[in-house]
């Protein structure tokens, strides 16, 4: 096995295999304008170093907000297929940043993409993802699906479907669901469980709705959490009460 040396699972583990959502929102630092802030990059690699060591099988998707959102594009007159375009580019230097940060750390890491670019990285195979997993790569899904019209986080239920995830954990900047912005209502409150279909009727925007119903078609649970709090990711791989999981039984 290649990289840094992982322990012997005598950890009590409740998710194996994970499929991390990370929005490229993170990596922004705003007060210095950069699209990818070299400490937030270097604090989230840390976070997955930390399960990593643990035993976990990490699968990472990241988004690619803090350079180019296709909607956003779409709205100062960018065509919506070539924004979109434009985004899982977006979403493919981020992952290659990423890629590095781990990398830097000692953590073996490989980008697979849903665009071909094999002086980049590699292409998506679903057979090969799996290999590197169980090798104790982290592997990164850089492109979204490939395919417009298509959010990263549908992309990540994609991606976490083909690789047969115990869990999506969808990382934000608060630490859960709520029943309306915690940023602008006072008086929202955190679910500490929902049902997919609670969380399909009451159009939860945490994550849209095509990844809602993947992850419930193929029952994969949805853990948001803050990503924020250091220790909240490896709370969650340990089964511990963190933030807001969405699931069959709710």
């Amino acid at each position: 096995m290649d990289g840094v040396a992982r322990k012997s699972n005598k950890i009590k583990l409740k998710y194996r295999r994970i499929l991390l959502k990370l929005s490229g929102e993170v990596l922004r630092n705003r007060e210095t304008g950069d699209s990818i802030d070299a400490s937030r990059l270097a604090f989230m690699a840390e976070r997955v170093k930390k399960i990593h060591a643990l035993g976990v099988q990490v699968g990472i998707v990241l988004g690619g907000g803090n350079i180019f959102r296709g909607l956003s594009g779409a709205k100062n007159g960018v065509n919506r297929v070539v924004g979109d375009s434009m985004g899982m580019l977006a979403t493919i230097i981020n992952g290659l940043a990423m890629m590095n940060a781990l990398e830097q750390i000692g953590v073996p890491t490989r980008v697979m993409t849903s665009i071909d670019m094999p002086k980049l990285a590699e292409p998506f195979i679903q057979r090969k993802a799996i290999r590197h997993l169980e090798k104790g790569r982290v592997c990164i899904f850089a492109g979204g699906t490939g395919n417009p019209y298509f959010s990263t986080d549908s992309a990540a239920a994609l991606r976490a479907s083909e690789i047969g995830a115990d869990a999506l954990l969808k990382a934000t900047k608060v630490d859960g669901i709520y029943t309306a912005d915690p940023m602008k209502d006072p008086k929202a409150k955190r679910y500490g469980s929902l049902k997919y279909e609670t969380a399909l009727a009451k159009r939860l925007k945490v994550m849209d709705a095509a990844a809602f119903a993947l992850c419930m078609e193929n029952n994969i649970p949805i853990v948001v959490f803050d990503f924020f709090d250091g220790n909240a990711l490896a709370r969650v791989v340990k089964g511990e009460a963190v933030g807001t999981l969405v699931s069959e039984k709710g």
